[in-house]
């Protein structure tokens, strides 16, 4: 073991056992009072032996017998008392280190979920998390009395005797060394253990996610195929840990066995040449288990650290992980007006610096104007507007909220101005009144069902088996793409954002709900400042300006009947889309 890694864990947990500190110190106390006791037994059972039957003192036998069940039945109270501490102490500590985690995933951006597999997060917050609470709550007690019996063992036998007794600690050196190999053997194992065990619930929560999917391709034997390598590759990850087991533990139990053997024989000698009482020897095998125990749970420990270096690694190097955006900020946001304007704006992902997802971008937006936002798939209309909603900051230029820098605005403060449809719609295994009202939880009944007639969702909503209390399946599961679109934007226009952004809100919808949900939202949208992004033109044709991107630049930009004028890619969609034919000047 990486002894400096093993200290930075233990650092680290000490710090989730504050209020619980009290009960750590008095099992310690428990512990030592315990490994005591456990040393009478097997003196009184020498002095039984010297004594009551060798000297015939019977008169001593009744008291004898009375202090090893004292000793026995007071220590086996205390054990149970600290290993429930123990437990208590764990299971705090779980509790905390998993609601740091969670809080952790709140604060977490946009660039960490991106790169992070579903199966690790969730490897994280429970493999790893209960790999600590059993070292805190089990292996730190074993560990400690472990510890102390063979310490207290080795000190109480060497006054019996010390040449039987440094003969049975020469074997120690040789378990010393083993255990340290196996240390060294087991801990990349481990790694990737949780490697594996991650990637394997990647697959599962993947596979879950998309069953329909599966299902409407028939690839059902493809994807047990796939889970069987997975699985295949963690078994092989666990044989590999069993085979440095079978490798050394048993070495170290047969070195914790020889003791028995040089204690009867070397014993044997000493009580035969009169340089050892009976009673002593007897007392001596009764201190073996105090010596050979140890020696035998020693692999069993340090297999048990590693898991807990390992998985405390993971969820240290989770809980350090600097976000993008950080959430705290100096400044507090005023109320926000809805003024947008982007100044020579380009961006990038981190992990692909060369290649620019939106380049040289400058708009305007004031309360009151829509935007509408074409393009191709891949030209940046998602990305430019979660630039706005500060998911990802500029990687050049600059973004003014209300005329100052949106980097300024405290960031959830900010996202509490704005309100987003987005293109993959979730929704939460809540009722559906539960869904719509999430971004304002203190609104009235009334106000979640206006919303909802404005999305053009209460007709079907009222339809449902309990109506607003109807609970909605994991995901919207049970609700048509249109039906889960309307849920989505009535949740988005309850929050009475200032700024309010839509991206693809109307594209499962037929034209006829798409032209009902249009005018009713421009009849609430006249103060607010309004980002379309959409496909269809009959969504955009009456935007203030409408902006056409291609690989992340705007190649056209003007108001409908202008952009029909130039001829360019709006008017070869325009022309698509409803095959007419326009002419000089942008009539019909």
């Amino acid at each position: 073991m990486k002894w400096g890694g093993f200290v930075a864990s233990l650092k680290w947990i000490w710090h989730y056992t504050k209020g619980k500190r009290g009960f750590v110190w008095l099992s310690v106390v428990f512990i030592v009072i315990a490994s005591l006791l456990s040393l009478v037994y097997p003196l009184v059972g020498g002095k039984v032996v010297d004594d009551v039957i060798q000297q015939g003192k019977m008169s001593w036998l009744l008291p004898l017998l009375g202090i090893m069940i004292g000793t026995t039945l007071l220590r086996t109270i205390l054990r149970y008392t600290y290993q429930i501490m123990f437990e208590r102490v764990g299971q705090n500590a779980l509790f905390q280190i998993r609601e740091d985690l969670y809080k952790k995933l709140q604060s977490l951006d946009f660039a960490f979920f991106n790169n992070t597999r579903v199966g690790d997060i969730m490897a994280r917050m429970t493999g790893d998390t209960d790999a600590i609470r059993h070292f805190v709550s089990w292996v730190v007690y074993n560990i400690l009395e472990n510890a102390f019996l063979f310490l207290f063992a080795i000190i109480v036998m060497a006054s019996l005797d010390w040449k039987l007794t440094l003969t049975l600690v020469l074997v120690t050196p040789f378990i010393a060394i083993l255990t340290m190999r196996m240390s060294a053997k087991a801990q990349p194992i481990f790694y990737e253990i949780r490697e594996s065990f991650s990637r394997l619930n990647s697959m599962v929560e993947e596979n879950i996610s998309g069953n329909r999917v599966v299902k409407a391709f028939a690839r059902e034997e493809y994807e047990i195929e796939k889970f069987n390598a997975h699985n295949e590759d963690f078994k092989k990850r666990n044989m590999d840990s069993a085979a440095v087991s079978k490798r050394y533990l048993p070495v170290l139990d047969s070195l914790a066995g020889t003791l028995v053997i040089i204690t009867l024989i070397f014993g044997g000698f000493l009580v035969m040449k009169n340089q050892m009482t009976l009673g002593d020897l007897v007392a001596f095998n009764g201190f073996l288990w105090m010596l050979n125990g140890p020696m035998r749970m020693s692999g069993w420990l340090i297999n048990d650290a590693q898991r807990f270096v390992a998985s405390s690694f993971k969820i240290r190097d989770m809980l350090e992980t600097e976000t993008k955006i950080p959430i705290h900020s100096e400044k507090a946001a005023p109320e926000l007006k809805g003024f947008v304007e982007f100044q020579n704006v380009s961006f990038h992902f981190e992990d692909d610096p060369d290649t620019d997802v939106l380049t040289n971008i400058s708009l305007t937006a004031a309360p009151g104007q829509t935007i509408a936002i074409l393009g191709e798939t891949g030209a940046g209309k998602s990305t430019l507007v979660n630039l706005i909603c500060r998911f990802y900051d500029p990687t050049a230029g600059i973004i003014l909220i209300d005329g100052m820098d949106a980097r300024k605005w405290h960031v959830r403060e900010l996202r509490d101005h704005i309100a987003t449809v987005m293109q993959d719609i979730f929704l939460f295994s809540d009722t559906i009144e539960g869904n719509i009202a999430f971004g304002a939880p203190d609104a009235t009944m009334e106000d979640v069902q206006r919303m909802a007639r404005i999305a053009d969702a209460d007709h079907f909503i009222e339809r449902m088996p309990e109506s607003y209390d109807t609970i909605v399946g994991e995901r919207g599961v049970g609700l048509s793409g249109g039906q889960k679109q309307r849920i989505s934007l009535a949740r988005a226009l309850l929050k009475d954002p200032s700024i309010l952004i839509l991206d693809d809100t109307t594209s499962a919808v037929d034209m006829e709900t798409e032209v009902k949900i249009q005018g009713e939202l421009g009849k609430i949208t006249q103060d607010k400042t309004t980002f379309i992004i959409a496909h269809r033109i009959s969504s955009v044709k009456d935007a203030d300006e409408i902006l056409i991107l291609d690989h992340g630049k705007i190649v056209e930009r003007g108001t409908h009947s202008s952009l029909l004028a130039e001829k360019g890619y709006y008017y070869d969609i325009y022309q698509k889309q409803l095959g007419l034919e326009v002419d000089d000047n942008g009539a019909q």
